[in-house]
């Protein structure tokens, strides 16, 4: 049973057991409303949108040995940047300009991770120190951006990127899809992927071949802020205004969480993508189904606790052996008969 030691076997299957107890616990499971899917299994896959987005940019930063605290303000200053320029338009319904201003938030959170890279690949601070500058700062900026107030808007082509539908499917989901099409071309269809692991996992022998490890560095944090970025916006057009307290709180958390179930390595030198998403959506059905069963709102974290902890167990080869190797039959010892 070698399909066992695969690292996605017990998070793929942990996920389809949660989403059957769905099944029988939800009121609507998958239905169609309006000629577009409704129902639990729709939530879950439009919920875990901001995740993936936040995961898939957290991948790239481990894979190259380091790691980006700073995703969750980044998200608040995306959405805030979005709702005060948006609130200060003469028509919120715009498409061009909403479109611009969503451009616009991208990039400024693009420029956020590309002052992490600089402080991490240029100035030489330790990853999780430089991010943790921005994690606390950026929350800041966040609140001087709203004046600690919450901003509100009334722009349904900004709504639309967190409630539409597009092809029966939400268009937050189909927008992390694109994300995730675009960074598993560019990194197992191209010399990337390589280059990254190479970097994470030898920096300095990297630098020896001729790889540009300082460049590639900075690359991943700006595409990381990017993609924190655009989490942000999917989060503040759901509520339609920018709360720059809560938005993408401990979000960071939950993505290196979904990072290690997907099995990239925190050390750096190897990465899942694919496993990347699958942890993501775990999270978000595990997140659903503790609801959805009628577990205590006061159990809730203890209870997801516990499961991850399982779930991390089951991955572990030392943990795996030590308990199910017991079980294996012995060789049979052969008796020598002396001539």
């Amino acid at each position: 049973m070698t399909f066992l030691k695969n690292r996605l076997f017990w998070p793929i299957a942990i996920l389809v057991a949660m989403l059957i107890v769905n099944v029988f616990t939800s009121h609507e499971f998958l239905t169609i409303h309006d000629g577009h899917l409704f129902g639990t299994l729709i939530d879950i896959i439009r919920g875990s949108a901001p995740l993936m987005l936040v995961a898939l940019g957290m991948t790239l930063v481990i894979s190259t040995g380091g790691i980006d605290l700073s995703v969750g303000s980044v998200m608040a200053i995306s959405g805030a940047v979005a709702c005060l320029l948006i609130k200060d338009l003469s028509d919120q319904n715009a498409v061009g300009a909403v479109l611009l201003i969503v451009a616009v938030s991208i990039g400024v959170s693009a420029l956020l991770g590309l002052w992490n890279g600089t402080l991490v690949a240029v100035v030489g601070i330790q990853p999780i120190i430089a991010t943790l500058i921005l994690m606390v700062a950026g929350r800041g900026l966040a609140q001087l951006i709203t004046d600690g107030q919450i901003i509100n808007v009334q722009s349904n082509p900004y709504a639309s990127i967190a409630t539409g539908f597009f092809l029966t499917l939400p268009v937050a989901f189909l927008i992390a899809m694109a994300a995730v099409a675009l960074t598993a071309v560019l990194t197992r269809r191209t010399a990337l992927g390589l280059l990254l692991e190479s970097v994470g996992g030898s920096p300095a022998a990297s630098r020896l071949a001729g790889i540009r490890a300082r460049r590639i560095t900075m690359m991943v944090y700006v595409v990381s802020g990017a993609f924190a970025g655009l989490a942000g916006l999917i989060v503040s057009a759901d509520i339609k205004s920018a709360d720059s307290i809560h938005a993408g709180d401990l979000i960071e958390l939950d993505a290196i969480l979904a990072v290690v179930i997907g099995g990239t390595a925190l050390i750096g030198g190897r990465f899942s993508i694919i496993g990347t998403v699958i942890g993501a959506l775990l999270i978000q059905t595990l997140t659903v189904t503790v609801v959805g069963v009628g577990v205590p709102p006061k159990a809730t974290l203890l209870f997801k606790a516990v499961i991850v902890v399982a779930l991390c167990l089951s991955q572990s080869p030392v943990f795996r052996e030590k308990v199910f190797g017991r079980f294996k039959p012995r060789p049979a010892v052969r008796a020598e008969v002396t001539a």
